[in-house]
C-alpha cells in the first residue's frame, strides 16, 4: 500500500476515480456536446442558457463551480463547455498548482474567452488561492517584485477567461473563493435509465452488440457512477471477446460480474467485508472508523474515502456520534438474520 493510504485504488472495479490510463481512453468515449451528454439536466440547461447568452455578448462565461462525487462527468462537461463556446481549455488540478508563480505561468498563456479547468480545486495551496481572487474578479495579477524595503507591487493585466473548478468537498473550499463564482452546478449520481442511456452509447463506440437485460444488470452494479458503468462494459466485454460472443448476453454478464466479484447492488469484496465485520464482530455497531480499519487491515482514509461513501448512501451504513453503525438492508443484503431493534441513527 502506498503512503498515501489509498493502495490500489485505482485497479478497483467499482472506483469511482480514473487511473491514469483510464483518463486516457476516456477522451474517446466522452461526448462533445450539450446535446450528447447524459444525466445532470437541470445543470446542463441551465449552462444553455449561460452559453448562449456570453456568446450573444462577446464575453466570457461567468466563473462555474461544480461539486459532487467523483466519476460523474466534471471534467467531461467542463470540456462540453469550451467547446459550444468555440474556445480552448487549459486542464490542471489543484495539487498541481504548488506555487502562485505556477499559477501565473497558466494564467498568462490563456487567450481571451479561453476555459480554464482546475480539478480538486479544494486543495489548492492557500498562497495560491488568494493570487486567483484577483484574476477571477479583475483579471489582473498582483505580483511582488523584489524583498525588504525595495520590495514593490506590480499589477499584470490577463486576457478574459472562464475558470471552472471541480470539487468533491464543496465545504472545504473557503468563502471568498466560493462567492467568486457565478455559476454553481451540484452533480447527482445518475439513475439505472441514464446509466443504460451511457452504457449503451460507449457499446456503440466500441462497436459491441449487448443485450437489454445485460445492459441493465452492468447499469444497477454501476453505483449511479458513468466511469464505473463504462468501465464494467468494457471488462464484460473482455469476457465476451474472449469467449467468442459477438454479443454481450445476460450469461455472460451474470458470470462475469460473478467473476470480477461485483454482487447485485455493486458491492466488491472489500464493501462486504466492512459491513461483516460490523456485524459479525461488534453486534452491528456503533464501532469507530478507526476499529473497522484496524478489522480489516485497511487505512481509515481509504474507508472513508473510497467505500463508506456509496455504503452510507445505498442505505447500508450509517453514520453516527457513536460510531459507524449497519442498517437492516445489510443484514438482509449479506442473507444474516437481523436480531434487535434498529439502532437510532443521528447524524454526526
Amino acid at each position: 500500500m502506498d503512503m498515501t493510504g489509498y493502495g490500489e485504488l485505482d485497479e478497483r472495479i467499482v472506483a469511482p476515480n480514473a487511473s491514469h490510463l483510464e483518463e486516457q481512453s476516456e477522451f474517446t468515449l466522452r461526448p462533445q456536446t450539450l446535446d450528447e451528454y447524459i444525466g445532470q439536466q437541470t445543470a446542463t440547461d441551465n449552462l444553455k442558457v449561460f452559453i448562449e447568452a456570453a456568446k450573444m455578448r462577446g464575453e466570457p462565461l461567468d466563473h462555474v463551480l461544480f461539486y459532487g462525487p467523483p466519476g460523474l462527468g466534471k471534467t467531461t462537461l467542463a470540456g462540453i463547455i469550451a467547446n459550444e463556446l468555440g474556445v480552448d481549455i487549459r486542464i490542471t488540478s489543484g495539487p498541481a498548482i504548488a506555487r502562485a508563480g505556477d499559477l501565473a505561468a497558466i494564467l498568462t498563456n490563456l487567450n481571451e474567452n479561453d476555459v480554464l479547468f482546475i480539478d480538486e480545486i479544494h486543495r489548492l495551496n492557500r498562497s495560491v488561492e488568494e493570487v486567483l481572487y484577483s484574476a477571477m474578479e479583475d483579471y489582473a495579477l498582483d505580483i511582488i517584485i523584489g524583498k525588504g524595503p525595495s520590495a514593490r507591487s506590480i499589477r499584470l493585466d490577463l486576457a478574459k477567461f472562464t475558470l471552472i473548478g471541480a470539487t468533491t468537498r464543496a465545504g472545504s473550499l473557503s468563502a471568498p473563493l466560493r462567492d467568486r463564482f457565478g455559476v454553481i452546478c451540484k452533480f447527482e449520481n445518475y439513475t439505472t435509465q441514464e446509466l443504460m442511456k451511457i452504457a449503451s452509447r460507449t457499446a456503440g463506440l466500441l462497436g459491441t452488440q449487448i443485450d437489454e437485460d445485460a445492459l441493465k444488470a452492468i447499469a444497477v452494479r454501476s453505483r449511479g457512477t458513468p466511469r464505473v458503468v463504462n468501465r464494467l462494459l468494457k471488462r464484460v466485454r473482455d469476457f465476451a471477446q474472449v469467449e467468442g460472443s459477438d454479443t454481450i448476453t445476460m450469461d455472460i454478464t451474470g458470470r462475469a460480474l460473478k467473476a470480477m466479484n461485483v454482487d447485485d447492488m455493486g458491492l466488491e469484496q472489500l464493501d462486504r467485508e466492512i459491513l461483516r465485520v460490523i456485524i459479525e464482530r461488534f453486534g452491528g455497531g456503533p464501532v469507530g472508523i478507526d476499529t473497522i480499519a484496524a478489522s480489516i487491515g485497511e487505512e481509515r482514509i481509504t474507508i472513508e474515502d473510497a467505500y463508506e461513501p456509496y455504503l452510507i448512501q445505498a442505505g447500508f451504513m450509517h453514520r453516527t456520534q457513536k460510531g459507524r453503525v449497519v442498517s437492516e438492508l445489510a443484514y438482509k443484503h449479506l442473507g444474516i438474520e437481523f436480531v434487535g431493534d434498529q439502532i437510532s441513527m443521528d447524524e454526526e
